[in-house]
């Protein structure tokens, strides 16, 4: 079983990238803000059903190539440190524009719901990062990896609907305060790009 340590540095770490205002977090907030708070948290339960699928791919998956050899899981977990070195680093580079809420249009909650899911589901990126950020915390030699892989990703959907809850009841405060500082954009990929380049760092040399 995974460490108590390794989990709650894992949890800290997903906390970070959720405090983040990201697209996720953006659209939960824009669905609370037209359709209400129920509208609001049937965004945030859609996007972390649908993170529940990735981590059911990336569970059974990667599981899969543990399975097959050691090597073939240390080249998809060091494949993985490399990702998300990449993606800080371009987080670091790239100009980001003040934040602003995406458009919604009024939906009911049920609506929202599935659309959510769906949106969440076919987004390559979030597949992507699953598949780099979970082998990260999961070692061979702690027993079941596929008891690890459901556990980092259980873990990761149950903070993700909480927190996407409580932004959907509070967003009448919170999205006029995202308005009143939209700049807040313009240093979001450089905390982000940190989180990943840190993260792909100590894991990389975690082990050696």
């Amino acid at each position: 079983m995974i460490d108590a340590s390794d989990l709650l540095t894992y949890a800290i770490v997903v906390l970070g990238l959720f405090l983040i205002p990201g697209p996720a977090v953006l659209l939960v907030l824009a669905r609370a803000m037209t359709g209400g708070p129920r509208t609001g948290v049937a965004t945030g339960l859609g996007i972390a059903l649908g993170d529940l699928v990735h981590t059911a791919m990336a569970t059974f998956g990667l599981s899969a190539v543990l399975m097959t050899s050691a090597l073939a899981f240390s080249v998809v977990k060091y494949a993985g440190v490399v990702y998300l070195i990449v993606l800080g680093a371009r987080a670091l580079i790239e100009k980001n524009d003040e934040l602003a809420l995406p458009a919604s249009q009024p939906v009911d909650a049920p609506r929202a719901f599935r659309q959510a899911i769906l949106a969440e589901i076919l987004n390559p990126k979030t597949a992507l990062f699953f598949l780099a950020f979970l082998p990260q915390f999961v070692r061979p030699d702690h027993g079941s990896a596929v008891a690890q892989f459901a556990t980092l990703g259980l873990v990761f959907v149950a903070m993700s609907a909480v927190y996407t809850s409580l932004l959907a009841l509070a967003a009448g405060q919170i999205s006029p305060w995202i308005r009143r500082h939209r700049r807040i954009g313009q240093w979001q990929g450089r905390v982000v790009g940190t989180i990943y380049i840190a993260l792909g760092v100590r894991l990389a040399f975690q082990e050696r």
